[in-house]
């Protein structure tokens, strides 16, 4: 009778050890969303953005000769944006993607620093100007995608972009009171992104820095807040939230 309880007893231990087991690696194991979603060569998605951006600035040679202006300092300002995203897969670990349509409010600001403001307005010592600009851009990247661990991965990417200010009509009528920017503007971008895989979407959050190679000054001799300047090169930092299926 010893001998039967004992091995009663030692079943259910066996039996209990084995339920919590399963249970435990029932609860580990997690449900992998969009399992052929790497078989596709070719997919879509949409970005929501925020950027931060500004002035890389040049003082012009004839910039300690100027009788109105003693500083110039570029800040940094806000602004937000859409993007259309296309994505074709070369390899498990490269793709390329071209982001078409994107359209970026941009905002940079320019303060300066007067040597001779005008009578009876001191505050006017330091003024700032703010140039809008409304971006449709074209950017094209290389990524390399690291392996997928369960429900996520991580991902860098280099590559290169064109824009065209659609504001620049707007800013030229109004020329007297702004620096002249040029139309287009051509650069190159590098970031890193992460892939959150949803049972219907992925989610990726991502980060990349923008600069501009060309010099987006229109100089013109004529406007006091444009001839102290010889280079305007765009910095840019933009922050966006992809959506793709």
């Amino acid at each position: 009778m010893y001998n039967l309880l004992r091995k009663k007893t030692g079943l259910r231990q066996i039996l209990l050890f084995s339920l919590l087991a399963g249970s435990f690696q029932a609860f580990s194991q997690k449900e992998l969303y969009l399992p052929n979603h790497d078989d596709k060569k070719y997919y879509l998605g949409i970005g929501i953005i925020y950027n931060t951006s500004r002035f890389q600035l040049t003082h012009d040679p004839r910039f300690l000769q100027s009788d109105s202006v003693m500083a110039v300092n570029p800040e940094n300002a806000g602004g937000i944006g859409l993007a259309g995203l296309h994505t074709y897969r070369l390899s498990p670990r490269f793709e390329v993607r071209a982001i078409f349509p994107q359209l970026l409010f941009s905002y940079k600001n320019l303060t300066y620093n007067l040597k001779y403001p005008d009578a009876g307005k001191e505050e006017q010592a330091i003024m700032s100007k703010k140039l809008e600009s409304i971006l449709l851009g074209l950017p094209v990247h290389i990524k390399f995608r690291s392996d997928r661990i369960d429900n996520f991965r991580v991902y860098m990417f280099a590559g290169g972009k064109i824009e065209y200010d659609l504001a620049s009509n707007a800013r030229s009528k109004r020329a007297e009171e702004l620096v002249k920017l040029k139309k287009f503007d051509y650069g190159i971008e590098a970031g890193i992104g992460f892939n959150f895989y949803f049972p219907v979407f992925i989610l990726s959050p991502e980060i990349k820095v923008s600069n501009g190679l060309t010099n987006s000054h229109s100089k013109d001799p004529s406007l006091k807040f444009s001839n102290v300047i010889d280079k305007l090169n765009s910095r840019m930092v933009v922050f966006s939230l992809i959506f793709e299926g």
